[in-house]
């Protein structure tokens, strides 16, 4: 899952991005109101925390350009404006869901998973092949109906095989979708967690899911 945090208090936006990024999320952080509209009409993001008091331009103005840009990635207003008023403008402007500073984390990632299961049917959020099911709201992972124990950047790697069944998946592109990083080719990132993933993902099973295309990059399917 991929979120866009528009957020100019440095503190908030780094304690955002460590708790999202421990949660399974792809991570981008804007600090101003153009950079994150930019960003928002670019990218098509699973979901958009908004703050409201933004420099350049606000999260209001920010809200009501998303929309009659038609985007519709789910919106949540994380704000200190804690009026009634302030409240219905913002979900006339299109908020999905608003919520007040000082906030727990935790209230925040549930209401984050809520709009993303309205956004997503669960059918669509469960990844089958062979013996493999993963629940990509609930991040948990199953073989055989074993549970598997994965990191959350594990988890993140395997749903990105997952969803690209049958397509060769470059280095360079798991960089990026996992680690949110450019791939240097001095570093061997990717190989080595894609290791640790299969140790725990084939290993145990005689029917192998994940394979290295030399040269080329990663593929899971089921035959090779």
């Amino acid at each position: 899952m991929r979120i866009l945090i528009i957020e100019d208090e440095a503190k908030t936006a780094k304690f955002l991005k460590k708790g999202f990024g421990e949660s399974g999320f792809v991570v981008e952080i804007a600090k101003d109101g153009l950079d994150g509209l930019h960003l928002a009409l670019e990218i098509d993001f699973d979901v958009i925390i908004l703050d409201l008091m933004l420099p350049h331009i606000d999260g209001w103005q920010v809200l009501e350009r998303l929309r009659q840009a038609d985007r519709q990635s789910p919106v949540l207003v994380l704000t200190a404006l804690d009026a009634v008023h302030e409240r219905v403008r913002g979900f006339e402007l299109g908020a999905d869901d608003y919520l007040v500073k000082p906030f727990a984390f935790s209230e925040l990632l549930a209401r984050i998973r809520s709009l993303l299961r309205r956004a997503s049917p669960r059918q669509q959020e469960t990844i089958r092949l062979a013996d493999l099911e993963i629940d990509t709201l609930r991040q948990r992972a199953t073989r055989a109906g074993q549970r598997l124990y994965l990191t959350s950047k594990e988890f993140l790697l395997l749903s990105l095989l997952a969803r690209h069944a049958g397509e060769v998946l470059s280095r360079t592109l798991i960089a990026e979708a996992v680690w949110d990083m450019n791939f240097d080719s001095d570093t061997n990132v990717v190989d080595v967690n894609m290791r640790r993933l299969r140790g725990k993902v084939d290993e145990p099973f005689s029917l192998k899911l994940i394979h290295t295309v030399r040269g080329a990059g990663y593929v899971m399917e089921t035959e090779r």
